[in-house]
């Protein structure tokens, strides 16, 4: 239960910060971002494609997180689309400049994602590929995030402008720089025990 309502609040952070980037005209980075991209080109709705999208990572996940940690991205995932139906629909309308939208929003979804990440969630896609590369290979958690969202971004360019496309970037960096913060404990809550499987006696010495 207690696992559940972490991973709740988690959710909301995280909804919070994308109303707070939607309210200053950003994008993010990340499947959500891509898929918002996408949505722009093509006659496909935002969640199929973002459902299309997670799908590779969501069996990255299985094979390389587990079971546990698989199901409970795919809940956040759901709950982060609720919540932010939700806000979006009961929140009054806000209105930040691009500056202050960026930087609050990376700040409170940063805060979102740490929170999932510790409690051994996340929301797909890149989040998956770079708690599993940090795991696999001890990169840079928030250097690969920052990367992969900087692309997506980039590609969100052609639908928000030069402009607001950089100052999303400032929020992905805030992002990537508070996941880099908490490397080590993520890295510590999502790493499996190794269990001793040695049916060896374990020899005491005496001192003579």
């Amino acid at each position: 239960m207690k696992k559940i309502l972490i991973m709740i609040v988690g959710c909301f952070f995280t909804s919070l910060g994308l109303y707070v980037l939607k309210s200053a005209s950003l994008v993010t980075g990340g499947t959500a971002g891509l898929s918002l991209s996408a949505s722009y080109l093509f006659p496909i709705s935002f969640g199929v494609l973002f459902t299309i999208i997670n799908i590779p990572f969501y069996i990255l996940s299985y094979k390389k997180m587990g079971k546990e940690f698989t199901i409970s991205t795919i809940l956040a995932v759901t709950t982060v689309t609720v919540l932010s139906s939700i806000i979006t629909t009961y929140f009054p309308p806000l209105a930040f400049h691009p500056l202050v939208g960026s930087i609050v929003g990376g700040i409170i979804i940063g805060a979102g994602v740490v929170v999932l990440f510790m409690n051994g969630s996340s929301l797909g896609g890149a989040q998956i590929l770079s708690i599993t590369l940090q795991k696999q290979f001890n990169w840079n958690m928030g250097k690969t995030n920052f990367i992969f969202d900087t692309i997506v971004i980039l590609i969100g360019m052609y639908s928000i402008g030069v402009l607001r496309g950089f100052y999303s970037i400032l929020s992905v960096l805030i992002v990537s720089t508070m996941l880099s913060r908490f490397k080590e404990q993520i890295a510590k809550r999502n790493t499996k025990p190794v269990k001793v499987t040695s049916t060896e006696p374990i020899l005491e010495t005496s001192s003579m």
